[in-house]
C-alpha cells in the first residue's frame, strides 16, 4: 500500500490591498487537519458555505479507484477569502504547521498540495514556492503533485521544485473536483511507477488578453479545446494555461503554459509553445470597457421587464472581494442612493467598526451614521446614511452581519470579506433576490453560474478600486508587461524567466 499524503493551503492576493491577511481569516473561514479533513473530503461539505466538492474530494475519488493500492493521508487545509499579502506570522505559522503534520503522519510514498498560485506574503518572495520546499523537506523524492487555480503564476522554483504542476480548465471555475481528481491519478500513478511525468512550461510577458477570457467563449475557446484535446487522444498527462492575478506582485509575473506527459519530454515541450503561441495571439483582444456608475444604473432602470422578471445583477467590478479588493469601497451605494430610488437594490459593504457600532442596536432601531471607505480610505469615503437596523447575524466567513435599511437599499455590512458570489450571501440574512431589482455582487465570473436563476441582465460597473484592471500597472515588473508597455516578442523574457541560454 502506497500512502499519499493530501493538503490544501490556498489565498489569491491582491497587493494594492491594504487589509493584510492574518492566521485569523485563514480559521475563521476554512481550517482542517486530520480526521475532519479526511471526513470533509469524502462525505462532504470539503469548504463549508462554499464548495461540497472541491479540489481535495477529487483526489479521495482517485485514491479510491486505487483502493488496494493506496491509503490517503489528510494533513491539513486552510482556506481564506482573497485578500491583501499574508502576514509573515500568518505564512510561517502555515509553514511549520504542514511540516509538523506531514512529519507526524510518518512514512509518505508521495503527495498532492493544492495551491491557489497567486498567494503573496509581507517580506516574502514566491512564498508558495516556499510551502513546495517545505512539503519536499519531509517528502524526501517522492512525488510532489500541485494543482493551481488558473489565475496562478508560475516561477522557475516552483516548476522545479514539482514533480507536476496543473491549473483548472474552465472559467468561471467549476472543475475543482476534477482537477483534483487529475492530480491525484498523477500523483498515485507515478508512485506505483506506472508515470514518468516530464514538465515542460512557457512564460509570457503579458497580465491581460484574451478577451472575457471565458473558457467556452471566443478568443479563449480555442485554446481550452486544444488543452482537453490533447488530453482525451492521451498524447498528455495535462495540459494547462494559467492567465494570472494581474495584482500579483511577483515581478517574473504574466501568462504562462504548461504540459505534462509521460515520459515524452519533447512532447511536453512542443505542446506548452504551441499554447503559448496561441495566448500570445490574442494578447490585444482585452477586457471589455465598463460603464460608469451612472451609466449602469440607467440601463438597470431601463431594463423594466428584465427587471419584473427577477433581478439586474450589477457586479462591482472596481471592489471584487473574490479578486483581493477590500469591500469597502462606496462609489457606486452612493450613486444607487442618488440615483437608483425606486428599485429595490441589495448591496454589501465591509466595515468592521460599523457593525460594532451597530450590534448593540436592536432591530428596528432607527440610526445615522458613516459606513464603509475605512480599510481604503485612499480609494473612497466613508458615505454618511440614515436608516433602519433589519437584522444581525453570526456567519462562519462573514463575521458578524448586519442588515441595514437605507431607502431604497438593503444594504448588508459585514465584519469579515464582504464576498459577495452567491445569492446565499442574501438570502442567509433574509433577503430574496426574487423580490429585488438590482442585486450586487462584488465577483468576476463565478456569479454567472450562481445567479442564473434569478440574472435577467449582467452589468458591470467601474468606479475606482484595487481591482480596476489598470490599477495593476502601478506594480514592478521585470521588464515591459503587455498591455502597459509595448511587447513585440515573449521568447527573450520566455528564456530569461526560464534560465534558458
Amino acid at each position: 500500500m502506497k500512502r499519499i499524503a493530501f493538503a490544501r493551503i490556498a489565498q489569491e492576493t491582491n497587493a494594492l490591498s491594504p487589509v493584510p491577511t492574518t492566521l485569523h481569516d485563514f480559521e475563521g473561514s476554512h481550517y482542517l487537519e486530520g480526521d475532519a479533513l479526511l471526513a470533509a473530503a469524502t462525505d462532504g461539505p470539503e469548504v463549508e458555505g462554499f464548495f461540497k466538492r472541491a479540489e481535495l474530494a477529487g483526489f479521495i475519488a482517485a485514491a479510491r479507484a486505487r483502493k488496494a493500492e493506496i491509503v490517503p493521508v489528510p494533513i491539513l487545509s486552510a482556506w481564506a477569502s482573497s485578500g491583501g499579502p499574508l502576514t509573515k506570522d500568518c505564512f510561517e505559522t502555515l509553514e511549520a504547521r504542514i511540516v509538523e503534520q506531514l512529519r507526524a503522519a510518518g512514512p509518505l510514498d508521495g503527495m498532492y498540495f493544492c495551491l491557489h498560485g497567486a498567494m503573496g506574503a509581507q517580506g516574502i518572495a514566491d512564498p508558495e514556492t516556499r510551502l513546495l520546499r517545505a512539503a519536499r523537506s519531509v517528502l524526501g523524492n517522492a512525488p510532489l503533485v500541485v494543482s493551481h487555480d488558473l489565475h496562478g503564476n508560475l516561477t522557475r522554483a516552483r516548476v522545479n521544485a514539482a514533480d507536476a504542476i496543473i491549473a483548472y480548465q474552465t472559467n468561471p471555475h467549476r472543475d475543482h473536483a476534477k482537477i483534483g481528481r487529475k492530480a491525484g491519478a498523477i500523483v498515485i500513478g507515478t508512485a506505483l511507477g506506472e508515470l514518468h511525468p516530464q514538465v515542460a512550461w512557457r512564460s509570457l510577458p503579458m497580465i491581460l488578453g484574451g478577451g472575457k477570457t471565458i473558457d467556452f467563449l471566443a478568443p479563449m475557446r480555442a485554446v481550452f479545446r486544444r488543452m482537453r484535446d490533447l488530453e482525451r487522444t492521451g498524447d498528455a498527462l495535462a495540459m494547462s494555461t494559467l492567465m494570472c492575478h494581474p495584482w500579483n506582485d511577483d515581478p517574473a509575473l504574466g501568462w504562462s503554459t504548461i504540459a505534462v506527459t509521460d515520459r515524452d519530454a519533447a512532447a511536453a515541450d512542443r505542446f506548452a509553445d504551441e499554447l503559448a503561441e496561441m495566448c500570445w495571439a490574442r494578447r490585444h483582444e482585452q477586457p471589455p470597457r465598463f460603464p460608469s456608475a451612472s451609466e449602469a444604473i440607467a440601463a438597470a432602470r431601463s431594463a423594466k421587464w428584465r427587471r419584473k422578471l427577477g433581478c439586474v445583477t450589477m457586479a462591482d467590478a472596481s471592489d471584487v472581494v473574490t479578486a483581493g479588493a477590500p469591500g469597502d469601497s462606496t462609489h457606486l451605494l452612493r450613486a444607487l442612493l442618488d440615483e437608483g430610488s425606486g428599485m429595490l437594490t441589495y448591496a454589501a459593504v465591509r466595515d468592521p467598526s460599523a457593525v460594532a457600532t451597530l450590534w448593540p442596536r436592536g432591530e428596528g432601531d432607527v440610526v445615522a451614521m458613516s459606513i464603509g471607505g475605512t480599510l481604503d480610505p485612499t480609494k473612497s469615503m466613508p458615505l454618511p446614511v440614515r436608516g433602519k437596523v433589519v437584522s444581525k447575524h453570526e456567519r462562519r466567513g462573514f463575521g458578524r452581519t448586519v442588515v441595514l435599511a437605507v431607502d431604497h437599499m438593503r444594504i448588508v455590512i459585514t465584519e469579515g470579506p464582504s464576498m459577495v458570489m452567491r445569492p446565499s450571501f442574501y438570502t442567509e440574512v433574509g433577503l430574496d433576490p426574487w423580490r429585488a431589482d438590482i442585486v450586487i455582487v462584488k465577483n468576476f465570473f463565478p456569479f454567472l453560474m450562481f445567479f442564473l436563476p434569478y440574472n435577467r441582465k449582467t452589468i458591470f460597473v467601474r468606479t475606482r478600486g484595487a481591482t480596476d484592471f489598470d490599477a495593476a500597472f502601478e506594480l514592478s515588473f521585470d521588464g515591459p508587461m503587455h498591455p502597459r508597455d509595448v511587447v513585440d516578442d515573449w521568447r527573450a523574457r520566455d528564456r530569461t524567466r526560464r534560465a534558458v541560454t
